[in-house]
């Protein structure tokens, strides 16, 4: 065989291995952060609290891991619906939840002292109401209607059989903006989940007239389409994060505790409740 025979099938290998190669090629493992719309945090932020938890989970599943942000619930439930995170941290129980009951995402954690999370009814000292029946024909203000904090109201309206319409609801954007709406007399009775916000409400000499029941609402969900291996691989970063250096500090950047193994029967029953 002549040496330019030799030089045209060297060629046609290389080109043949530029076609074919990035098909064979690890592709980044996608970990997608969605915070809730109710608090103010700039990208920069949000990025910088999670980079040193994907970078753990990037050595465990010897793998680059691609941090993606999506503000928008819309855009995760896009996103969520194609399958394109592997591994997703979602403040919004409501987005993960649907993604769970839909069988395309698997809980692999909840953030340790979000996993009670319930909302509180507030309304001014001397309000007479005593009991959500008595909100029928009242102006109730929530956060953003997509927030969790406004889809748990709505859960408990529900739960108390009133039908949409019998309590006027709206919205504003920020959990700290609700007690404004109680000032001016906007509305009657507002939500907030915010702890600060029931604290401050109640030491200027406003009351709490109800409360919900409680919600694990931050999950952090896998993709059915990971392997059992690594999904094993990210909770036992994620559910031994204190027990090391590097984890204790990914938490710090995080202002976290840390995570805790999902309660199966809690989720199926949240998912319920919040009409998903």
């Amino acid at each position: 065989m002549t040496t330019s025979v030799y030089r045209r099938l060297a060629l046609a290998g290389l080109a043949w291995l530029c076609l074919a190669g990035p098909a064979h090629a690890v592709t980044d493992f996608v970990f997608s952060v969605t915070e809730g719309v109710t608090y103010q945090a700039t990208p920069k932020d949000i990025r910088d609290k999670f980079e040193p938890l994907a970078d753990l989970i990037g050595k465990a599943l010897h793998r680059n891991v691609r941090l993606v942000l999506v503000p928008s619930y819309d855009d995760a439930r896009a996103g969520l619906a194609k399958q394109e995170y592997d591994l997703a941290f979602i403040h919004p129980a409501h987005v993960a939840l649907e993604q769970v009951k839909k069988g395309r995402y698997q809980t692999l954690a909840w953030t340790s002292g979000y996993t009670d999370y319930a909302v509180s009814l507030l309304a001014n000292g001397n309000s007479p109401i005593q009991s959500l029946q008595q909100l029928k024909g009242l102006v109730l203000v929530t956060p953003d209607p997509d927030s969790i904090t406004a889809v748990m109201v709505r859960g408990m309206l529900r739960a108390e059989k009133l039908a949409p319409g019998e309590v006027k609801v709206i919205t504003t954007r920020y959990q700290d903006a609700v007690p404004f709406y109680l000032e001016n007399t906007f509305a009657q009775v507002g939500a907030t989940a915010a702890s600060a916000v029931v604290k401050q409400w109640t030491e200027k000499g406003g009351k709490v007239v109800g409360r919900s029941r409680g919600v694990a609402i931050k999950q952090v969900i896998v993709a059915t389409h990971v392997s059992a291996e690594d999904r094993e691989r990210i909770r036992d970063v994620l559910l031994h994060l204190a027990q090391a250096d590097p984890g204790r500090k990914a938490l710090a950047t995080l202002g976290y505790k840390g995570f805790t193994a999902p309660d199966a029967d809690a989720e199926q029953s949240a998912i319920a409740w919040l009409g998903l």
